[in-house]
């Protein structure tokens, strides 16, 4: 038999950020898993179907890009909100500066501890969710994620978690390339919140794997950081059980390249799904998010809601598919992505896709760009509106049918002067 042939641009990427340290058989056996479907995958490529509006080379590059440090006037996102915080700064858990992990109905530890615990439920999750999210499209980076990573967290609510984790990603080194896995368990009838800020690294990819219960209950909310240089590539998978329910917002402003990958198999009957986002792009700017949910129980309900205002050449992508399965029955999926350009040199690419085995089902999708309605914003400024403030008032409208999804009116809020004072600083 002739020897197996290694796509050596895979066998690159598993050579970057060394060995990770060793940890318990369980978890040793999901990282070589891991390994193994990152040289069976190869690396990505524009030639991939999930890849050909992004160009993924600087993620599969040898070296992080240089990133300047940018020092911030402004209070962090959700830092007025009452949390649980953990802190990584360079893509390290930084016990200094985070709180101390503990919580009501909270179980939490590093990923660290877990994966060298001989017996954890995480090996139930860590690497399962990842490998199953795999078909039918390929995803390397989740992969190599799993094979890689040492440094996150691992959080397990057994009943309502009043108080969100948040986690706040740090950068101090200019070419720092993090890599981050979080899993996270949520219990029957249990609640938990997630809140995310930062740009973590020059490059980063971060994984997460949430396994939600019968009567789950799963919100996360995140702002991705204001680096404009910086690059990064963040995967979710997600497993729902039966009455269960996940909503996820993610906010982004600036950043050369971000890819947002979100899988979620709705598993359990009368369960719904949210993954929604706002993003603003001015100049060298590339915005990605790429969904895939897949429904095999019947009677549940997903939505996709993501809009993008793009100017200066600005490029957003949306691709975006609903899967339901024979048995689905009663199926309400909805998918909405829409782009705003502000002149003529920016672009909103999308790949809306519906896939459909049940015959009793209700699924939608659109997805439509264009300019600023002339008409309105002349009625604004017939109103003595000044021009850019009635445009910043349109951008601002657009933009809050994502801002709705979110379930906690006060975060919202937050994120909306977030939008006011980017709508400023960017006005043309």
């Amino acid at each position: 038999m002739g020897e197996l042939k290694v796509d050596s641009a895979a066998g690159a990427l598993l050579a970057r950020h060394g060995a990770p340290r060793l940890a318990a058989a369980w978890a040793e056996s999901a990282r070589h898993a891991a390994r193994e479907r990152v040289l069976a995958l190869g690396a990505a490529g524009r030639r991939d179907e999930y890849w050909r509006f992004t160009n993924p080379a600087a993620l599969n590059a040898a070296d992080a890009p240089d990133v300047e440090i940018l020092e911030l006037d402004e209070t962090p996102v959700f830092d007025a909100a009452d949390k649980l915080l953990v802190v990584f700064e360079d893509g390290v858990y930084s016990p200094a500066l985070s709180d101390d992990l503990t919580g009501e109905n909270l179980e939490i530890s590093t990923l660290s501890d877990a994966l060298n615990s001989d017996i954890h439920w995480a090996s139930d999750v860590f690497g399962v969710l990842e490998a199953k999210g795999q078909n039918p499209v390929p995803r390397v980076f989740a992969a190599l994620n799993t094979a890689k990573a040492d440094q996150g967290v691992v959080i397990r609510a057994t009943g309502i978690v009043t108080k969100p984790v948040a986690f706040r990603y740090l950068r101090k080194n200019t070419q720092s390339d993090v890599v981050i896995h979080h899993v996270i368990r949520v219990e029957s009838g249990a609640d938990l919140s997630i809140l995310e800020n930062g740009a973590g690294g020059a490059r980063h990819n971060k994984c997460m794997e949430v396994d939600i219960a019968d009567g789950g209950s799963f919100h996360h909310l995140r702002a991705q950081g204001r680096d404009h240089a910086r690059i990064a590539n963040t995967q979710i998978f997600a497993r729902l059980g039966a009455e269960s329910h996940f909503k996820s917002f993610t906010l982004t402003v600036n950043g050369k390249l971000t890819r947002n990958e979100v899988v979620i198999d709705i598993m359990g009957d009368h369960s719904t799904a949210s993954v929604s986002g706002a993003c603003l792009g001015d100049g060298d700017f590339l915005h990605d998010d790429t969904i895939f949910v897949t429904h095999d129980a019947a009677h549940c309900e997903s939505r996709q809601v993501f809009k993008k205002v793009l100017k200066n050449g600005a490029t957003g992508v949306f691709q975006g598919k609903i899967l339901v399965k024979p048995g689905a029955q009663k199926t309400d999926g909805y998918q909405i992505s829409q782009g705003l350009l502000l002149d003529e040199d920016s672009n909103f690419l999308a790949k809306p896709e519906l896939e459909i085995y049940a015959d009793d089902v209700a699924c939608s999708h659109g997805s439509t760009c264009g300019a600023v309605d002339e008409g309105a914003l002349f009625y604004l400024m017939s109103r003595g509106v000044p021009r850019r403030q009635a445009q910043n008032m349109m951008i601002l409208a657009f933009l809050d049918e994502a801002i709705q999804e979110i379930e906690s009116e006060a975060l919202a809020d937050d994120i909306r002067s977030r939008l006011v004072g980017w709508a400023e600083r960017h006005s043309a």
